[in-house]
């Protein structure tokens, strides 16, 4: 399934809105329904992005969860409902769930952050930016592209001098400086070379902005409104001090949240899943 990530192709606007959008609206929400459909579709979305790829990362998710929500247990220690106690300390149930709230959301944020990393590539970037802030696009362009050049050039020279008996750190850290300035001269070579600076400038995409996208586009607005106004009457409402005190989903703006936050988040795995089984029946065919 992570061969064909049908959300990845459309537009790099609609990419941009949907992970801004659930990124902060996850960080908002810490409402118990909003957390477990925003950790359960983060993940099948990196799943479908990746596919076998995704299984380390998500299993290194479950001993972050359950260390943050040990460490957040045992630090809030405020609640009126005192399950034992440890070193003359109380351990409340009410820690404990803000724990896992917290962890849930941290959890979400990082799988949310590692298939925004995938698809949100430096092109991309450029495609939304460039126009408005283009020199500041291009050296955040330039940094996102060298951080991985140096990590795969600084495990090839340590690897070249293990070889010959020779690996060090410090003589690492020399080679890998050195290439590091040569390839920012031959990069400022070649940007200048192909006219950088210059006074008149065209830029050149791959992307095109069409009505489908437009569609998206829209539908992703409305339901970033209807969150909003559910958000701000109280829809994903939730205390833990003194006692946990959350809106039900009997309330309305809750319910209708919940719905509009499930068809928001779940829109790029449903594209996904639809255009992997388009080619699982297309390749049984052949």
């Amino acid at each position: 399934m992570g061969e064909n990530c049908r959300f990845g192709s459309l537009n790099p606007i609609i990419n941009f809105v949907f992970f801004i959008g659930a990124i902060v609206f996850g960080m908002l929400f810490q409402h118990p329904y909003f957390l477990i459909a925003s950790v359960v579709l983060s993940i099948l979305l990196l799943v479908s992005i990746k596919g076998r790829d995704s299984i380390k990362l998500l299993l290194l998710m479950i001993p972050v969860f359950l260390l943050i929500t040990l460490i957040n247990a045992l630090i809030n220690n405020y609640g009126s409902t005192i399950l034992f106690y440890y070193f003359g300390r109380e351990f409340t149930f009410e820690g404990l769930f803000f724990g896992i709230i917290f962890a849930a959301m941290m959890v979400a944020m990082l799988v949310w952050f590692s298939s925004y990393n995938k698809l949100m590539t430096s092109d991309k970037f450029v495609y939304i930016f460039g126009p408005i802030i283009p020199s500041i696009s291009l050296i955040l362009t330039l940094i996102l592209r060298f951080i991985p050049n140096y990590q795969r050039k600084a495990r090839q020279i340590s690897t070249a001098r293990a070889c010959i008996g020779q690996e060090s750190r410090v003589d690492v850290l020399s080679s890998l400086t050195t290439w590091a300035f040569e390839s920012g001269i031959t990069t400022a070579d070649s940007m200048r070379a192909r006219g950088y600076g210059g006074k008149r400038r065209t830029n050149y995409s791959i992307y095109r902005f069409g009505f489908k996208d437009v569609l998206i586009l829209v539908y992703f607005v409305v339901l970033i409104v209807v969150l909003s106004f559910c958000y701000a009457k109280g829809g994903m409402s939730s205390e833990v001090v003194p006692s946990i005190v959350m809106s039900d989903i009997s309330n309305p703006y809750t319910l209708v949240g919940l719905i509009a936050y499930i068809l928001f988040l779940s829109f790029p795995l449903i594209l996904n899943v639809k255009e992997a089984l388009k080619w699982q029946i297309l390749r049984s065919r052949i």
